[in-house]
């Protein structure tokens, strides 16, 4: 059946035509909305909104843009509704008893993200790229590309990702803003200037490992067996210089080698064990860590790390809380073995 026989019979109420004509572009809508607003859960609310707007105002699409330009449309503004509303959410408290963090390096300025699973990338970045698009698809998902959106205004990031990460025409974005082109190119130009600040250009030497290479998994293995036999020294020498552990939604950050030893020196005090399961998180390896605590042997969940590597070392180590383990289909605990 054509886009155009579903669209007529969607507009008649039939509900399982709408779901054809949306349907393959439900995970890529989800990646938009998760850029624009770093959290997984918010990208899920902002998806249905979506979905439910496309559904009431069905009637009033022309037909002058693409279904799928269409819905973004729709998507991009919900989202930056979303942003306008959302009172700003509080930093965490320092939630691990019995431990006693080291004084931060500083406060990190984006407190709310949240991680992607990598099993739900399929069909979010193998869509279809404008011309003009500027970034691969695997840097676009990555933590520090997100982290660094939130960072800009809103629109902006909203431009950014429509020119730059879709590819979309500066007059194709205008009108998705109801904006102007000069509009949509200042914005861009600003956007451009901040991020070149928070993601200089790398170079071949810091270019990370391919997934899922010799090189990444042994890596990863290694920071794996220096984790859980909390052997510090071991974690430390697999870092860059100037390294970096944060820990949203609590605003703590470690900068450099020196304050990361000191911050899992104390982390992994009083003989803690962890157990580290390997998962993926925004194209980088990860893992859902789990703590031995009790007499009863069960090994408790207590976050998500996740990796960024640069060359043939770990630049950054971002700790999630427990409440993502689910969307990575991991366990809240793990018996005792």
């Amino acid at each position: 059946m054509t886009a155009s026989e579903l669209i007529a019979r969607a507009r008649t109420g039939d509900g399982e035509a709408f779901r054809q004509l949306t349907e393959p572009h439900r995970r890529e809508l989800h990646m938009h909305c998760y850029r624009l607003l770093g959290s997984f859960q918010d990208a899920e609310d902002a998806l249905q909104d979506t979905l439910l707007a496309a559904w009431r105002a069905l009637d009033r699409f022309d037909g002058r843009a693409s279904i799928r330009t269409w819905l973004y449309r729709i998507a991009t503004n919900q989202c930056l509704n979303a942003i306008r509303s959302a009172s700003r959410r509080p930093a965490k408290e320092w939630d691990v008893p019995k431990i006693e963090p080291p004084e931060p390096s500083r406060l990190g300025e984006v407190v709310w993200l949240e991680p992607y699973p990598d099993a739900l990338l399929d069909g979010a970045i193998a869509a279809p790229l404008g011309p003009e698009a500027r970034y691969e698809q695997k840097e676009s998902i990555s933590l520090a590309f997100v982290t660094a959106l939130q960072i800009l205004p809103a629109r902006q990031r909203a431009v950014l990702i429509l020119r730059e990460v879709l590819g979309y025409p500066a007059t194709e974005v205008a009108d998705m803003l109801d904006s102007s082109v000069d509009s949509v190119h200042s914005a861009l130009k600003r956007a451009r200037a901040t991020l070149h600040r928070r993601i200089p250009p790398s170079g071949m030497d810091d270019s990370p490992p391919a997934p899922a290479s010799p090189a990444e998994e042994a890596l990863v293995a290694k920071f794996a067996r220096a984790y859980e036999s909390g052997d510090v020294d071991a974690l430390v020498g697999l870092l860059t210089d100037d390294a970096r552990v944060s820990m949203p939604p609590m605003p703590l950050e470690y900068l450099g080698r020196d304050a990361v030893a000191g911050f899992y020196a104390a982390l992994m005090s009083a003989n803690r064990k962890y157990h580290l399961v390997p998962t993926r998180a925004n194209g980088q390896p990860a893992f859902g860590t789990y703590l031995r605590s009790g007499s009863d042997g069960i090994r408790r969940g207590t976050g998500l790390v996740v990796l960024t590597l640069a060359g043939g070392r770990i630049s950054a180590v971002t700790r999630f809380d427990n409440s993502v383990l689910p969307w990575f289909g991991l366990p809240r605990s793990l018996p005792c073995n």
